[in-house]
């Protein structure tokens, strides 16, 4: 017989208030078995009453030397664990890199360079037809010598782009948080493929006169996963080091990495990659406490590079040709799965209420001794996070990681966003979408964001951090002409 109508949405609600009640009960298991515990201790010291229980201490012939060695062992064990704690990491706060509106690539004007430049019809078609699928808008930039036909990937141009990016995210950083050059103890900079002598952090300095004594780092060639590489460093130089600010640079230079030859594979980052950075202030000081942002609560490192196919899917080579460009395998979505696995068994434990890692354990016995066709049991991160910053590295990413965890297109909103305002940011992309949850004005006090970044080599690493004040809805940054117009909406096909 048929089932009665509404039979089937009245099951799944009970289904919905089993899974709530059971969540309910084994994240506060402790404090259900210790209220009756409590209880009953208060009414037995009730029951006694005030002579009794003076009675009682007088038994306990406690005399003054007990109660010092008593005292002081409390003190040194209370030292102890609070001089053996981590230090806390304060995000004071950020800016990103707001392109001019002069730098900005419409398709149109996109693909009639690409033809002035190249011949090849075939490269021609294809780069439409990613561009068409990119998720990508019409107001990404690219930097100026890209803007000349052909291109002029110059040492020169370089530099210009480079001071440009850096200079302005560090330029408004100072003005929003009133920094001084001598209040900076530590500087980390990464940018994966423009790695020049003097290096990018020596141009900071540099330019900004910092402190002799400062303690600088530039990495390069880690790809799009830096930028949390270089967050994971500061964090452990600012725990070495107290009472310190970190200064953390995320950019990547696109004027030196043009491809022109007509390999597939390598034509990939021309139509995706665009110019921006940004700039971020650490500290371990607890007078920043009141007026930072977000607290760092964990980062998790994951490197697959002792795999070949994970080392060589995102390759820096040269063509037949001689042409130089970056080229993207097409195992690359694969193994970034591979990767994001990996990363959150690690962050799961660190994370996950208990109800969730229960459910993974049992479902990890089961497979293993009744049967290995069970599907594992995917954690539902959305419990232990209440926004995501996805690297926007590509529809493809986005879409993948949100059929992997789950997600909600709410989840994914900012990086989706992030994509089409301003391209694939590389390592920085993760702080336009954190600068697009702020500026939805989205962020309350107690929420927890989870930054997931993926890069050449191949690594996966991700960044827990919690909200300790409601950020109120910014009134400048790289959203504040736009945030208005979005969300919008993004066809699985724009046609050229």
């Amino acid at each position: 017989m048929p089932s009665a109508p509404g039979s089937g949405f009245s099951g799944s609600v009970s289904l919905k208030y089993v899974k709530l009640g059971y969540q309910y009960l084994v994240n506060h298991f402790l404090t259900i078995l210790l209220l009756p515990v409590m209880a009953a201790a208060a009414l037995e010291l009730v029951r006694l009453g005030p002579d009794e229980l003076l009675s009682l201490w007088r038994s306990l012939h406690l005399d003054l030397v007990h109660i010092l060695c008593s005292a002081f062992l409390l003190v040194f064990v209370a030292t102890v664990y609070f001089m053996s704690r981590p230090r806390p990491v304060y995000l004071v706060d950020y800016c990103c890199y707001k392109p001019s509106p002069s730098f900005r690539v419409p398709f149109t004007t996109f693909m009639e360079h690409i033809k002035l430049i190249s011949n090849n019809e075939k490269s021609l078609k294809f780069q439409t037809r990613i561009l068409e699928r990119s998720g990508l808008g019409e107001e990404t930039c690219l930097p100026p010598a890209n803007h000349y036909i052909p291109p002029s990937p110059s040492m020169e141009a370089a530099r210009a782009e480079a001071q440009l990016v850096i200079f302005n995210a560090i330029d408004d950083l100072v003005l929003r948080t009133g920094l001084k050059p001598k209040d900076i103890d530590i500087l980390v900079v990464n940018c994966s493929l423009f790695s020049p002598t003097p290096s990018l952090s020596a141009m900071i300095i540099n330019r900004y006169k910092l402190r002799s004594n400062i303690r600088s780092f530039n990495l390069s060639g880690m790809g799009c996963s830096a930028g949390l590489i270089s967050i994971d460093l500061a964090r452990d130089m600012l725990q070495v080091h107290p009472n310190s600010n970190a200064l953390v640079i995320s950019t990547e230079i696109i004027t030196p990495n043009f491809y022109h030859g007509s390999r597939r594979d390598m034509l990939l980052p021309n139509c995706l990659f665009r110019m921006g950075a940004a700039a971020i202030l650490l500290s371990n000081r607890r007078r920043e406490a009141s007026r930072a942002k977000y607290r760092l609560m964990h980062v998790v490192r994951t490197h697959k590079g002792a795999d070949d196919r994970a080392y060589r899917c995102v390759y820096e080579e040269e063509d037949d040709e001689g042409h130089s460009g970056i080229s993207l395998s097409k195992e690359l979505m694969a193994i970034a799965g591979e990767a994001l696995k990996s990363n959150i068994t690690t962050m799961g434990p660190l994370v996950l209420p208990m109800s969730e890692q229960l459910l993974f354990f049992f479902r990890l016995v089961g497979r293993k001794v009744i049967n290995k066709r069970w599907k594992p049991y995917i954690p539902d991160f959305k419990l232990a996070f209440d926004h995501f910053c996805i690297h926007a590295g590509g529809r493809a990413v986005i879409d993948e990681l949100q059929k992997n965890l789950d997600l909600s297109p709410r989840h994914v909103e900012a990086s989706r966003m992030t994509l089409h305002r301003f391209g694939n940011t590389s390592s920085s992309s993760l702080w336009y979408e954190l600068a697009y949850i702020e500026g939805k004005g989205r962020m309350r006090k107690g929420d927890r964001v989870w930054q997931i970044g993926f890069g050449s080599g191949f690594k996966c690493n991700s960044a827990v951090w919690k909200c300790l004040r409601t950020v109120k809805t910014p009134t400048d940054g790289p959203w504040d002409d736009c945030i208005h117009r979005y969300p919008v909406h993004i066809p699985e096909v724009v046609k050229l």
